[in-house]
């Protein structure tokens, strides 16, 4: 734990997938327990979590009264309500971290009486095991300090990557949604392993172990996907055969429409 981050106290509105995962890394990192207070409109979930991860549920005022850093991990449409009654109790030096997905800086600083520090991040869910990747913009009042502590706390969930605000809604497009899109096609890789005669076991065993090697090469050796690719397609071979139904369907544009698709609901929900 870095020097800006002890004695801080750290609060939650909202600890669902991505609220729990984020207090989750946070105490990987032997951030301690008692500096994180939590809450959440599901009464169960709040409890399974202070159970689970050994921190406190407080209430709203409390937070906004005693708290250096809240994090604002609640659904878009509830960002509003849950703003107008922080604002109540909110010490003016507080910073808000929001994950809320298409909500900008400028809305949440029209929604509280003073004029606090708001950092935006769109986190995906592999923080959950610390191998996610966080897009983080400052608003009007955050300065470098404030910036500074928003990529320390995300650290500790994976990669942190700094962009202009206007580019959010894109960042939500292809890593925010992008983990849904890698899933839905390993499913779709072992039903057809299935369809062709593999077990669910093995199709899935394969699956997965050829996913995963494949992304540790992107990773590791230092070469572009483009180029990767281009290795393991043999003029006239089974890849190529592959490939070229892909490219007959226009997975291209496929895969276009859809984060074009998501990043036109993320402005939505502004």
């Amino acid at each position: 734990m870095t020097a800006q981050l002890t004695n801080k106290c750290i609060g939650f509105i909202g600890v669902g997938v991505m609220g729990s995962s984020l207090i989750k890394a946070l105490l990987t990192t032997t951030f301690p327990a008692n500096q994180i207070c939590i809450l959440d409109k599901s009464e169960e979930k709040a409890n399974q979590v202070a159970t689970a991860h050994k921190v406190e549920k407080q209430s709203i005022s409390h937070m906004g009264q005693n708290c250096d850093v809240i994090f604002l991990a609640v659904k878009p449409q509830d960002l509003g309500d849950v703003l107008a009654e922080l604002s109540q109790s909110l010490k003016s030096e507080t910073l808000l971290i929001s994950i809320a997905a298409g909500k900008s800086t400028k809305f949440i600083e029209s929604k509280l009486s003073k004029k606090n520090p708001v950092v935006r991040v769109m986190p995906n869910t592999p923080a959950q095991i610390g191998k996610g990747v966080a897009a983080i913009s400052g608003g009007l009042n955050a300065q470098p300090i404030h910036i500074e502590l928003a990529k320390q706390l995300f650290a500790a969930s994976g990669a942190v990557v700094e962009v202009p605000e206007e580019n959010q809604d894109a960042v939500t497009a292809l890593s925010g949604s992008g983990p849904a899109y890698f899933f839905y096609f390993i499913e779709s890789m072992i039903k057809s392993g299935v369809q062709l005669g593999l077990t669910n076991e093995i199709a899935t065993q394969l699956a997965i172990g050829t996913i995963t090697g494949s992304a540790a090469m992107l990773q590791e050796s230092g070469l572009d996907a483009a180029t990767l690719r281009k290795n393991v397609t043999s003029p006239n071979g089974t890849t190529a055969a592959a490939l070229a139904v892909f490219a007959d369907k226009d997975l291209e544009k496929i895969i276009s429409e859809a984060m074009a698709a998501a990043r036109k609901r993320a402005q939505e929900l502004a």
